[in-house]
Formats: C-alpha cells, sequence, structure tokens
C-alpha cells in the first residue's frame, strides 16, 4: 500500500538508516561518556569512591532507563504521526509526554533519595554506603531535568530529527568532565567530593540540557513551525492510557535489562572493592559498544514507525531487516576490534593491578556478548516501530531475570554440580554473571527474532 498524499516517502535503506542513526549514536556517546568519565575520574582518586560511583550509577541507570522507556513511546506515536501525515498531532504527543515526565519524576526521585531498600540487597563496606548515598541523592535532583530532555528527544527521533539533541548532549559532556574532575578531586581550590563531585556536576549539566531543549523548541525553525509549545494542553487520559500502554512494557523491558546489570553489580560487590571496579570498567566498555545498536535500532524504529503510519508495509519491513542485517555486521566488526585492543582500552581506565586483572578476565564474555546483544537489540526496536511492546517485554523478563540473575547467582558464588557425573565447577566470582548474561541474551535474541518475522509477515497481509 502506498502512504498518504502529501507524505514524503523514506527509504529505509543501509545508506538512510546510518544517516539518521549517527547523530543518535553521537548523542548516545556524549551520554554514556558522562558515566565512563566518573569511572576514570574516581579511579584515579579514589578505590572507595568508584566503587560507590559504579553502585550508585547503577541504580540511577536502573530507575531512570526504565523511566525513559516508558516516555520513548512518544518516538513510535509521533512516527506514525509523521507517516500518516497528521502534523497537527505531533504537538499534543509531545505536550503529553511532557506531562508523563513530571509525573514519572516522583516515584523516580523517592526512589534515588531513598535507596535503603536497593543499597540492602548488597553487603557494602560503610564508607562506600555512605559516599553511594550522597551520590545519589545528587542523582535524585537530576532526575526530573533528565526525563523532561528526553521527552523532547523522543519527539524530535519521531519526527527523524536527531541532531539537535546531539548538539546539546556533546555541549554538556564538554562542560561534565572538566566540571566533575575539579569537584571530584578538589582542582583550582575547590572542595574535594570524592563521588559526591561527579553527582553534583551530573545535576548541573542535567539542568542544562533541559534548558537549552527548552530554547531549541522556541528557535529552531523546523520546530517552531510544528508550535510544539502553543496551545498547551493539560493531562489528559485517554493520550497518558495510550503512552502507558505502549510505553508501559517498553519501561519494563528496559528496567528488566539494566536492573539485572545494576544487581550484579551489588552482588559483585561481595566480592571486594577491587572486583566490583573492576566489573565496572568492563561494564563501562559493553555500555559504549552496546550505543551502536541502540542508535540503530533508534533509527530502524523511526523508519518502521513511519512507514507503518503510512500503511506502506512493504518499506516497513525492509527498514526492520536492513537495520537488523547492519547492527548484527558492525557489532562483529566492533567486538574484533574491543578483543584485538583490549590491554589498551584498559588501561585508558586506570586503576590498581588487582582491578585491571579482574577486567582483563572477563573481557572474553564482553567480546562475545557485544554480537549477541546487537541481534537481540535490532529486533527490539524494529517491534516497537510497529507498536508491539508486551510480548517482548514478557520474553526479556523470564530471560534476564531467571537466567540472567538466576542462574548467574548460582555461577558466581555456588559453580555448578552436574548429579552422576564427576564434573564440578567451582564458583565462577564475576564471570558467572557475565557468562549467564550472555546466555540469557542468546535466548531472548531467538524468541524476539521469531516475534519480528511472525509480525512482518502478519503486516505483510493487510
Amino acid at each position: 500500500m502506498k502512504p498518504p498524499a502529501g507524505v514524503r516517502p523514506r527509504s529505509g535503506t543501509a545508506a538512510d538508516i546510518l544517516a539518521l542513526s549517527l547523530p543518535m549514536l553521537v548523542s548516545q556517546l556524549a551520554g554514556i561518556g558522562t558515566h565512563i568519565a566518573d569511572t576514570i575520574i574516581t579511579a584515579r582518586h579514589d578505590t572507595l569512591d568508584v566503587a560507590a560511583v559504579a553502585v550508585g550509577s547503577g541504580l540511577f541507570m536502573s530507575v531512570a532507563i526504565a523511566l525513559i522507556g516508558v516516555l520513548y513511546a512518544a518516538a513510535p506515536i509521533v512516527a506514525h504521526h509523521m507517516g500518516a501525515g497528521q502534523r497537527e498531532d505531533i504537538a499534543p504527543a509531545f505536550q503529553q509526554a511532557v506531562w508523563l515526565a513530571l509525573f514519572l519524576s516522583i516515584p523516580g526521585v523517592l526512589l534515588l533519595a531513598y535507596p535503603s531498600p536497593l543499597l540492602s540487597l548488597s553487603a557494602l563496606d560503610a564508607e562506600v554506603d555512605r559516599r553511594t548515598r550522597e551520590y545519589l541523592l545528587a542523582l535524585a535532583a537530576a532526575l526530573p531535568a533528565s526525563l523532561l530532555f528526553r521527552a523532547f528527544q523522543a519527539t524530535l527521533s519521531g519526527l527523524g530529527q536527531p541532531r539537535p539533541v546531539m548538539v546539546i548532549m556533546l555541549a554538556c559532556l564538554a562542560l561534565h568532565v572538566p566540571l566533575a574532575w575539579c569537584l571530584t578531586t578538589g582542582a583550582f581550590g575547590l572542595p574535594a567530593l570524592g563521588a559526591l563531585g561527579c553527582g553534583v556536576s551530573t545535576l548541573c549539566v542535567n539542568w542544562l540540557s533541559a534548558l537549552c531543549a527548552l530554547a531549541c523548541l522556541l528557535r529552531q525553525p523546523s520546530l517552531r513551525s510544528l508550535d510544539l509549545l502553543g496551545n498547551w494542553q493539560a493531562p489528559r487520559a485517554r493520550a497518558q492510557r495510550e503512552l502507558l500502554r505502549l510505553g508501559g512494557p517498553m519501561g519494563i523491558s528496559n528496567f528488566v535489562e539494566v536492573t539485572s546489570f545494576a544487581l550484579i553489580a551489588l552482588f559483585v560487590a561481595r566480592l571486594g572493592a577491587d572486583v566490583v571496579a573492576g566489573h565496572r570498567i568492563v561494564g563501562n566498555l559493553n555500555g559504549l559498544c552496546f550505543m551502536l545498536p541502540l542508535a540503530l535500532g533508534s533509527g530502524t524504529l523511526v523508519r518502521v514507525g513511519q512507514a507503518a503510519g503510512g500503511r506502506d508495509w512493504r518499506a516497513a519491513r525492509h527498514a526492520a531487516l536492513t537495520g537488523f542485517t547492519l547492527a548484527c555486521s558492525l557489532a562483529a566488526l566492533l567486538a574484533a576490534l574491543l578483543w584485538w585492543q583490549r590491554d589498551v582500552l584498559l588501561a585508558l581506565f586506570g586503576g590498581s593491578t588487582e582491578v585491571r586483572e579482574v577486567a582483563a578476565a572477563l573481557m572474553p564474555y564482553v567480546a562475545l556478548f557485544v554480537v549477541v546483544d546487537a541481534s537481540h537489540t535490532l529486533a527490539s526496536f524494529a517491534l516497537r516501530g510497529y507498536k508491539v511492546t508486551l510480548q517482548p517485554m514478557l520474553i526479556h523478563t523470564v530471560c534476564f531475570w531467571g537466567i540472567g540473575l538466576g542462574l548467574g547467582y548460582v555461577l558466581a558464588f555456588h559453580g555448578m554440580e552436574f548429579a552422576g557425573t564427576e564434573l564440578h565447577r567451582a564458583p565462577m566470582g564475576a564471570a558467572g554473571f557475565w557468562l549467564a548474561t550472555l546466555l540469557s541474551t542468546v535466548c531472548a535474541g531467538l524468541a524476539i527474532g521469531a516475534l519480528l518475522w511472525r509480525t512482518v509477515q502478519r503486516s505483510m497481509k493487510d
């Protein structure tokens, strides 16, 4: 079926998806760059501070990414409006996303400001616990600004205009790095706040990003023509239900996936500061690599959503399969590069010899995980373009919490003894969690890939 008149068709070719995804990739690298910078700065300052940042940022990311997942429902909604030529519906969708961001900030801030139930899962050293709580308190104050900015980002993603977000995030990263270093180490006569310094810097740049987004809405010609701030609507129950119906499973999927890593960080903390610091380093490298399929997935979501909104199912299928092939191919190259340069990359993070030894032992799992996770991520995002989110959420829950956390805990702290055989595996420590996470992602990728294929086939019959 052809798209409606007046709507410019999107090709969904590899070059098209790459062009759309590149600014998204840069934005995401800038976002994770703040967390990597925090790890590097604290690693060179104090092992206790890097442990606090490892645990605290893991908790923050669990809460923030879950809530951002809900807000990101605005992206496929706006993409469908664009594909259908319904420009008048874009501003109301953005405004409802802003209201939802404010509503979601309330539970998010409370969880971060009062983290005792979450921190009780890990037997932290008393000093690490104190520094973690200070760091989380600063991040709690930063969360509302982060969510408001993400509502802006999701809307621009759905419009296929990711460049303003890229510029804002690069500017914030450029400010965060020197500010966090000064506040953490006490440079230029400032107080040496340790991990708290990174949190205070994050607080400052998050609110700056929200203000920059507002300025962009007021001054960017292409956005002013949409009048996203005009005729401001109060919260509407029907629109909020649509966002939650689509975004709720997306948020839960994000929460399940991210909390599996956050809970792993809490459990690994029982093994000592050196182990949790080494785990944090490879976690940062994995997160950095994940930005590639995440960007390609976001670009694929937009093109699939716009084609689906215009009921051009052939274009939607082409975009989904093109994005999937691109991500898997590029992830394989990235994993090879990661393994080839592993010693150089680990040296960049500094830290003690013990910390680097822990990180080096985990690198084989990370290299394999990069490839597996790329296929899983692209299938998930393509399904979001089709507005299919509930079944992937169920798959994520079973795989990441059941296999990833359950089996990982057993392998890490108890090992596996197989009845009727002489085979016995001693506790694997942090490597046990990484092995289980790799297996869980393989299972999730197979199940979600099959779901995507069925969804594409059904759409072609319409």
